[in-house]
């Protein structure tokens, strides 16, 4: 009997997956866990045909392992946990914020908040990737695209960190009966009626779109609020475990460090190297609609389906020498932001922060290595990375 086991929520597994994400490639690109009763993709081309195929690898039941398996009541917005065509419609709504032109116009304010939150560890006697930048710009950012006041954004940030925490070994809790919750963002909403602005809001409170149905209307104010709960939640905590990767794999490869401080042209190749390497979201689930055979194995109809992003993305089918760090390894290709209809619709303002953030912090702490032994590891079984990660400077 083989002793190969995966689960997400296994702490020693989650310390460093990739072994045992190599043996499920090799030994079970199919994977069945009959403890806690789900099915699994690791290889790249696998995880890339299901992520692309929303008929058979559904999302409407929810993107999260946990929410999958508990099939909770899904309200209407969470686009997320849609299939075309509402997901299409919806999609389209809130992208109006991310298209490259609205992108454009936020570097210079992205880049003021992330001088901001240098300014207050000007000093560099205490500097924290995660405490200083991870909880901090995407914060703001998202603040801003979505026009809440500025005093209120860590209540916002907070929540989307309570709502993703799991308890060590266990899977996060989902109510069935109120999976998705928008109350958080009512009075904002209520406010920007009155108030209107050049913000996110104020946008999708005057948009009329033809619905499923072929109806012209408006969004309710429950399906807004859901899609401001689902654009924080993404945007503020995934984004911000970039941070503490970038300060650990860093300063864990000193002489690419070097070699970026001294080239900054290199520094949108490293970010994108980074979320290849290891991924903040490094798996999501999918309801399987109908039997399926893979490698000779049939995920049976009804299943709930782990695909592993962070697997996929080294998967030596698909990349040389795959757990090596390298800034210089051609882009793209990696799945850290998904694949086809649900690929990542703030993958744009991610990268920018995460190359502004870069820029930044070189200009000021051109070399860094990092105090491991005072990091925090984020526990959570959805979002990968770290709570704090001091720099040593």
């Amino acid at each position: 009997m083989s002793d190969l086991y995966y689960d997400p929520w296994d702490v020693g597994i989650d310390l460093d997956p990739y072994p045992v994400y190599r043996r499920l490639r090799d030994e079970s690109p199919v994977y069945h866990n009959e403890r806690h009763e789900f099915w699994g993709l690791s290889r790249w081309a696998d995880v890339d045909a299901a992520l692309r195929d929303p008929r058979i690898f559904s999302s409407a039941r929810g993107d999260i392992l946990e929410v999958v398996k508990a099939d909770p009541v899904m309200p209407p917005g969470v686009f997320i946990n849609e299939d075309p065509p509402r997901h299409t419609i919806h999609r389209a709504l809130v992208g109006r914020a991310f298209l490259p032109k609205t992108m454009k116009g936020l570097e210079d304010k992205v880049r003021a908040f992330c001088v901001a939150c240098l300014d207050q560890v000007a000093d560099g006697a205490d500097f924290d990737f995660v405490r200083d930048l991870g909880a901090e710009l995407p914060m703001r950012t998202i603040g801003m695209l979505a026009g809440i006041p500025a005093a209120e954004q860590p209540a916002v940030r907070a929540h989307a960190h309570r709502v993703l925490r799991n308890k060590p070994g266990e899977p996060l809790p989902v109510r069935k009966d109120r999976y998705f919750d928008g109350d958080l963002f009512a009075d904002y909403v209520a406010w920007r009626v009155d108030n209107p602005s050049d913000d996110l809001i104020t946008e999708l409170l005057r948009v009329e779109f033809i619905d499923e149905t072929g109806t012209t209307r408006r969004l309710t104010t429950g399906e807004l609020l859901i899609f401001l709960a689902v654009v924080a939640g993404a945007g503020v905590e995934t984004t911000g475990r970039l941070f503490g990767w970038m300060g650990k794999v860093l300063a864990e490869h000193p002489d690419q460090l070097r070699e970026i401080a001294g080239d900054r042209s290199l520094i949108p190749g490293a970010i994108e190297e980074l979320l290849r390497y290891e991924p903040p979201g490094p798996h999501v689930a999918r309801y399987v609609t109908e039997d399926i055979t893979l490698h000779g194995q049939t995920v049976p109809a009804g299943s709930a389906l782990l695909l592993m992003l962070a697997s996929a993305d080294r998967d030596e089918r698909k990349f040389e020498d795959p757990d090596r760090f390298d800034i210089h390894r051609r882009a793209g290709g990696h799945l850290s932001f998904g694949r086809g209809a649900h690929f990542c619709l703030g993958a744009p303002l991610a990268r920018m922060e995460g190359r502004i953030a870069l820029e930044e912090v070189l200009k000021r702490f051109p070399h860094w290595d990092v105090d491991l032994g005072n990091a925090r590891r984020s526990r959570t079984s959805t979002v990968r990375g770290w709570d704090s990660m001091p720099a040593v400077l």
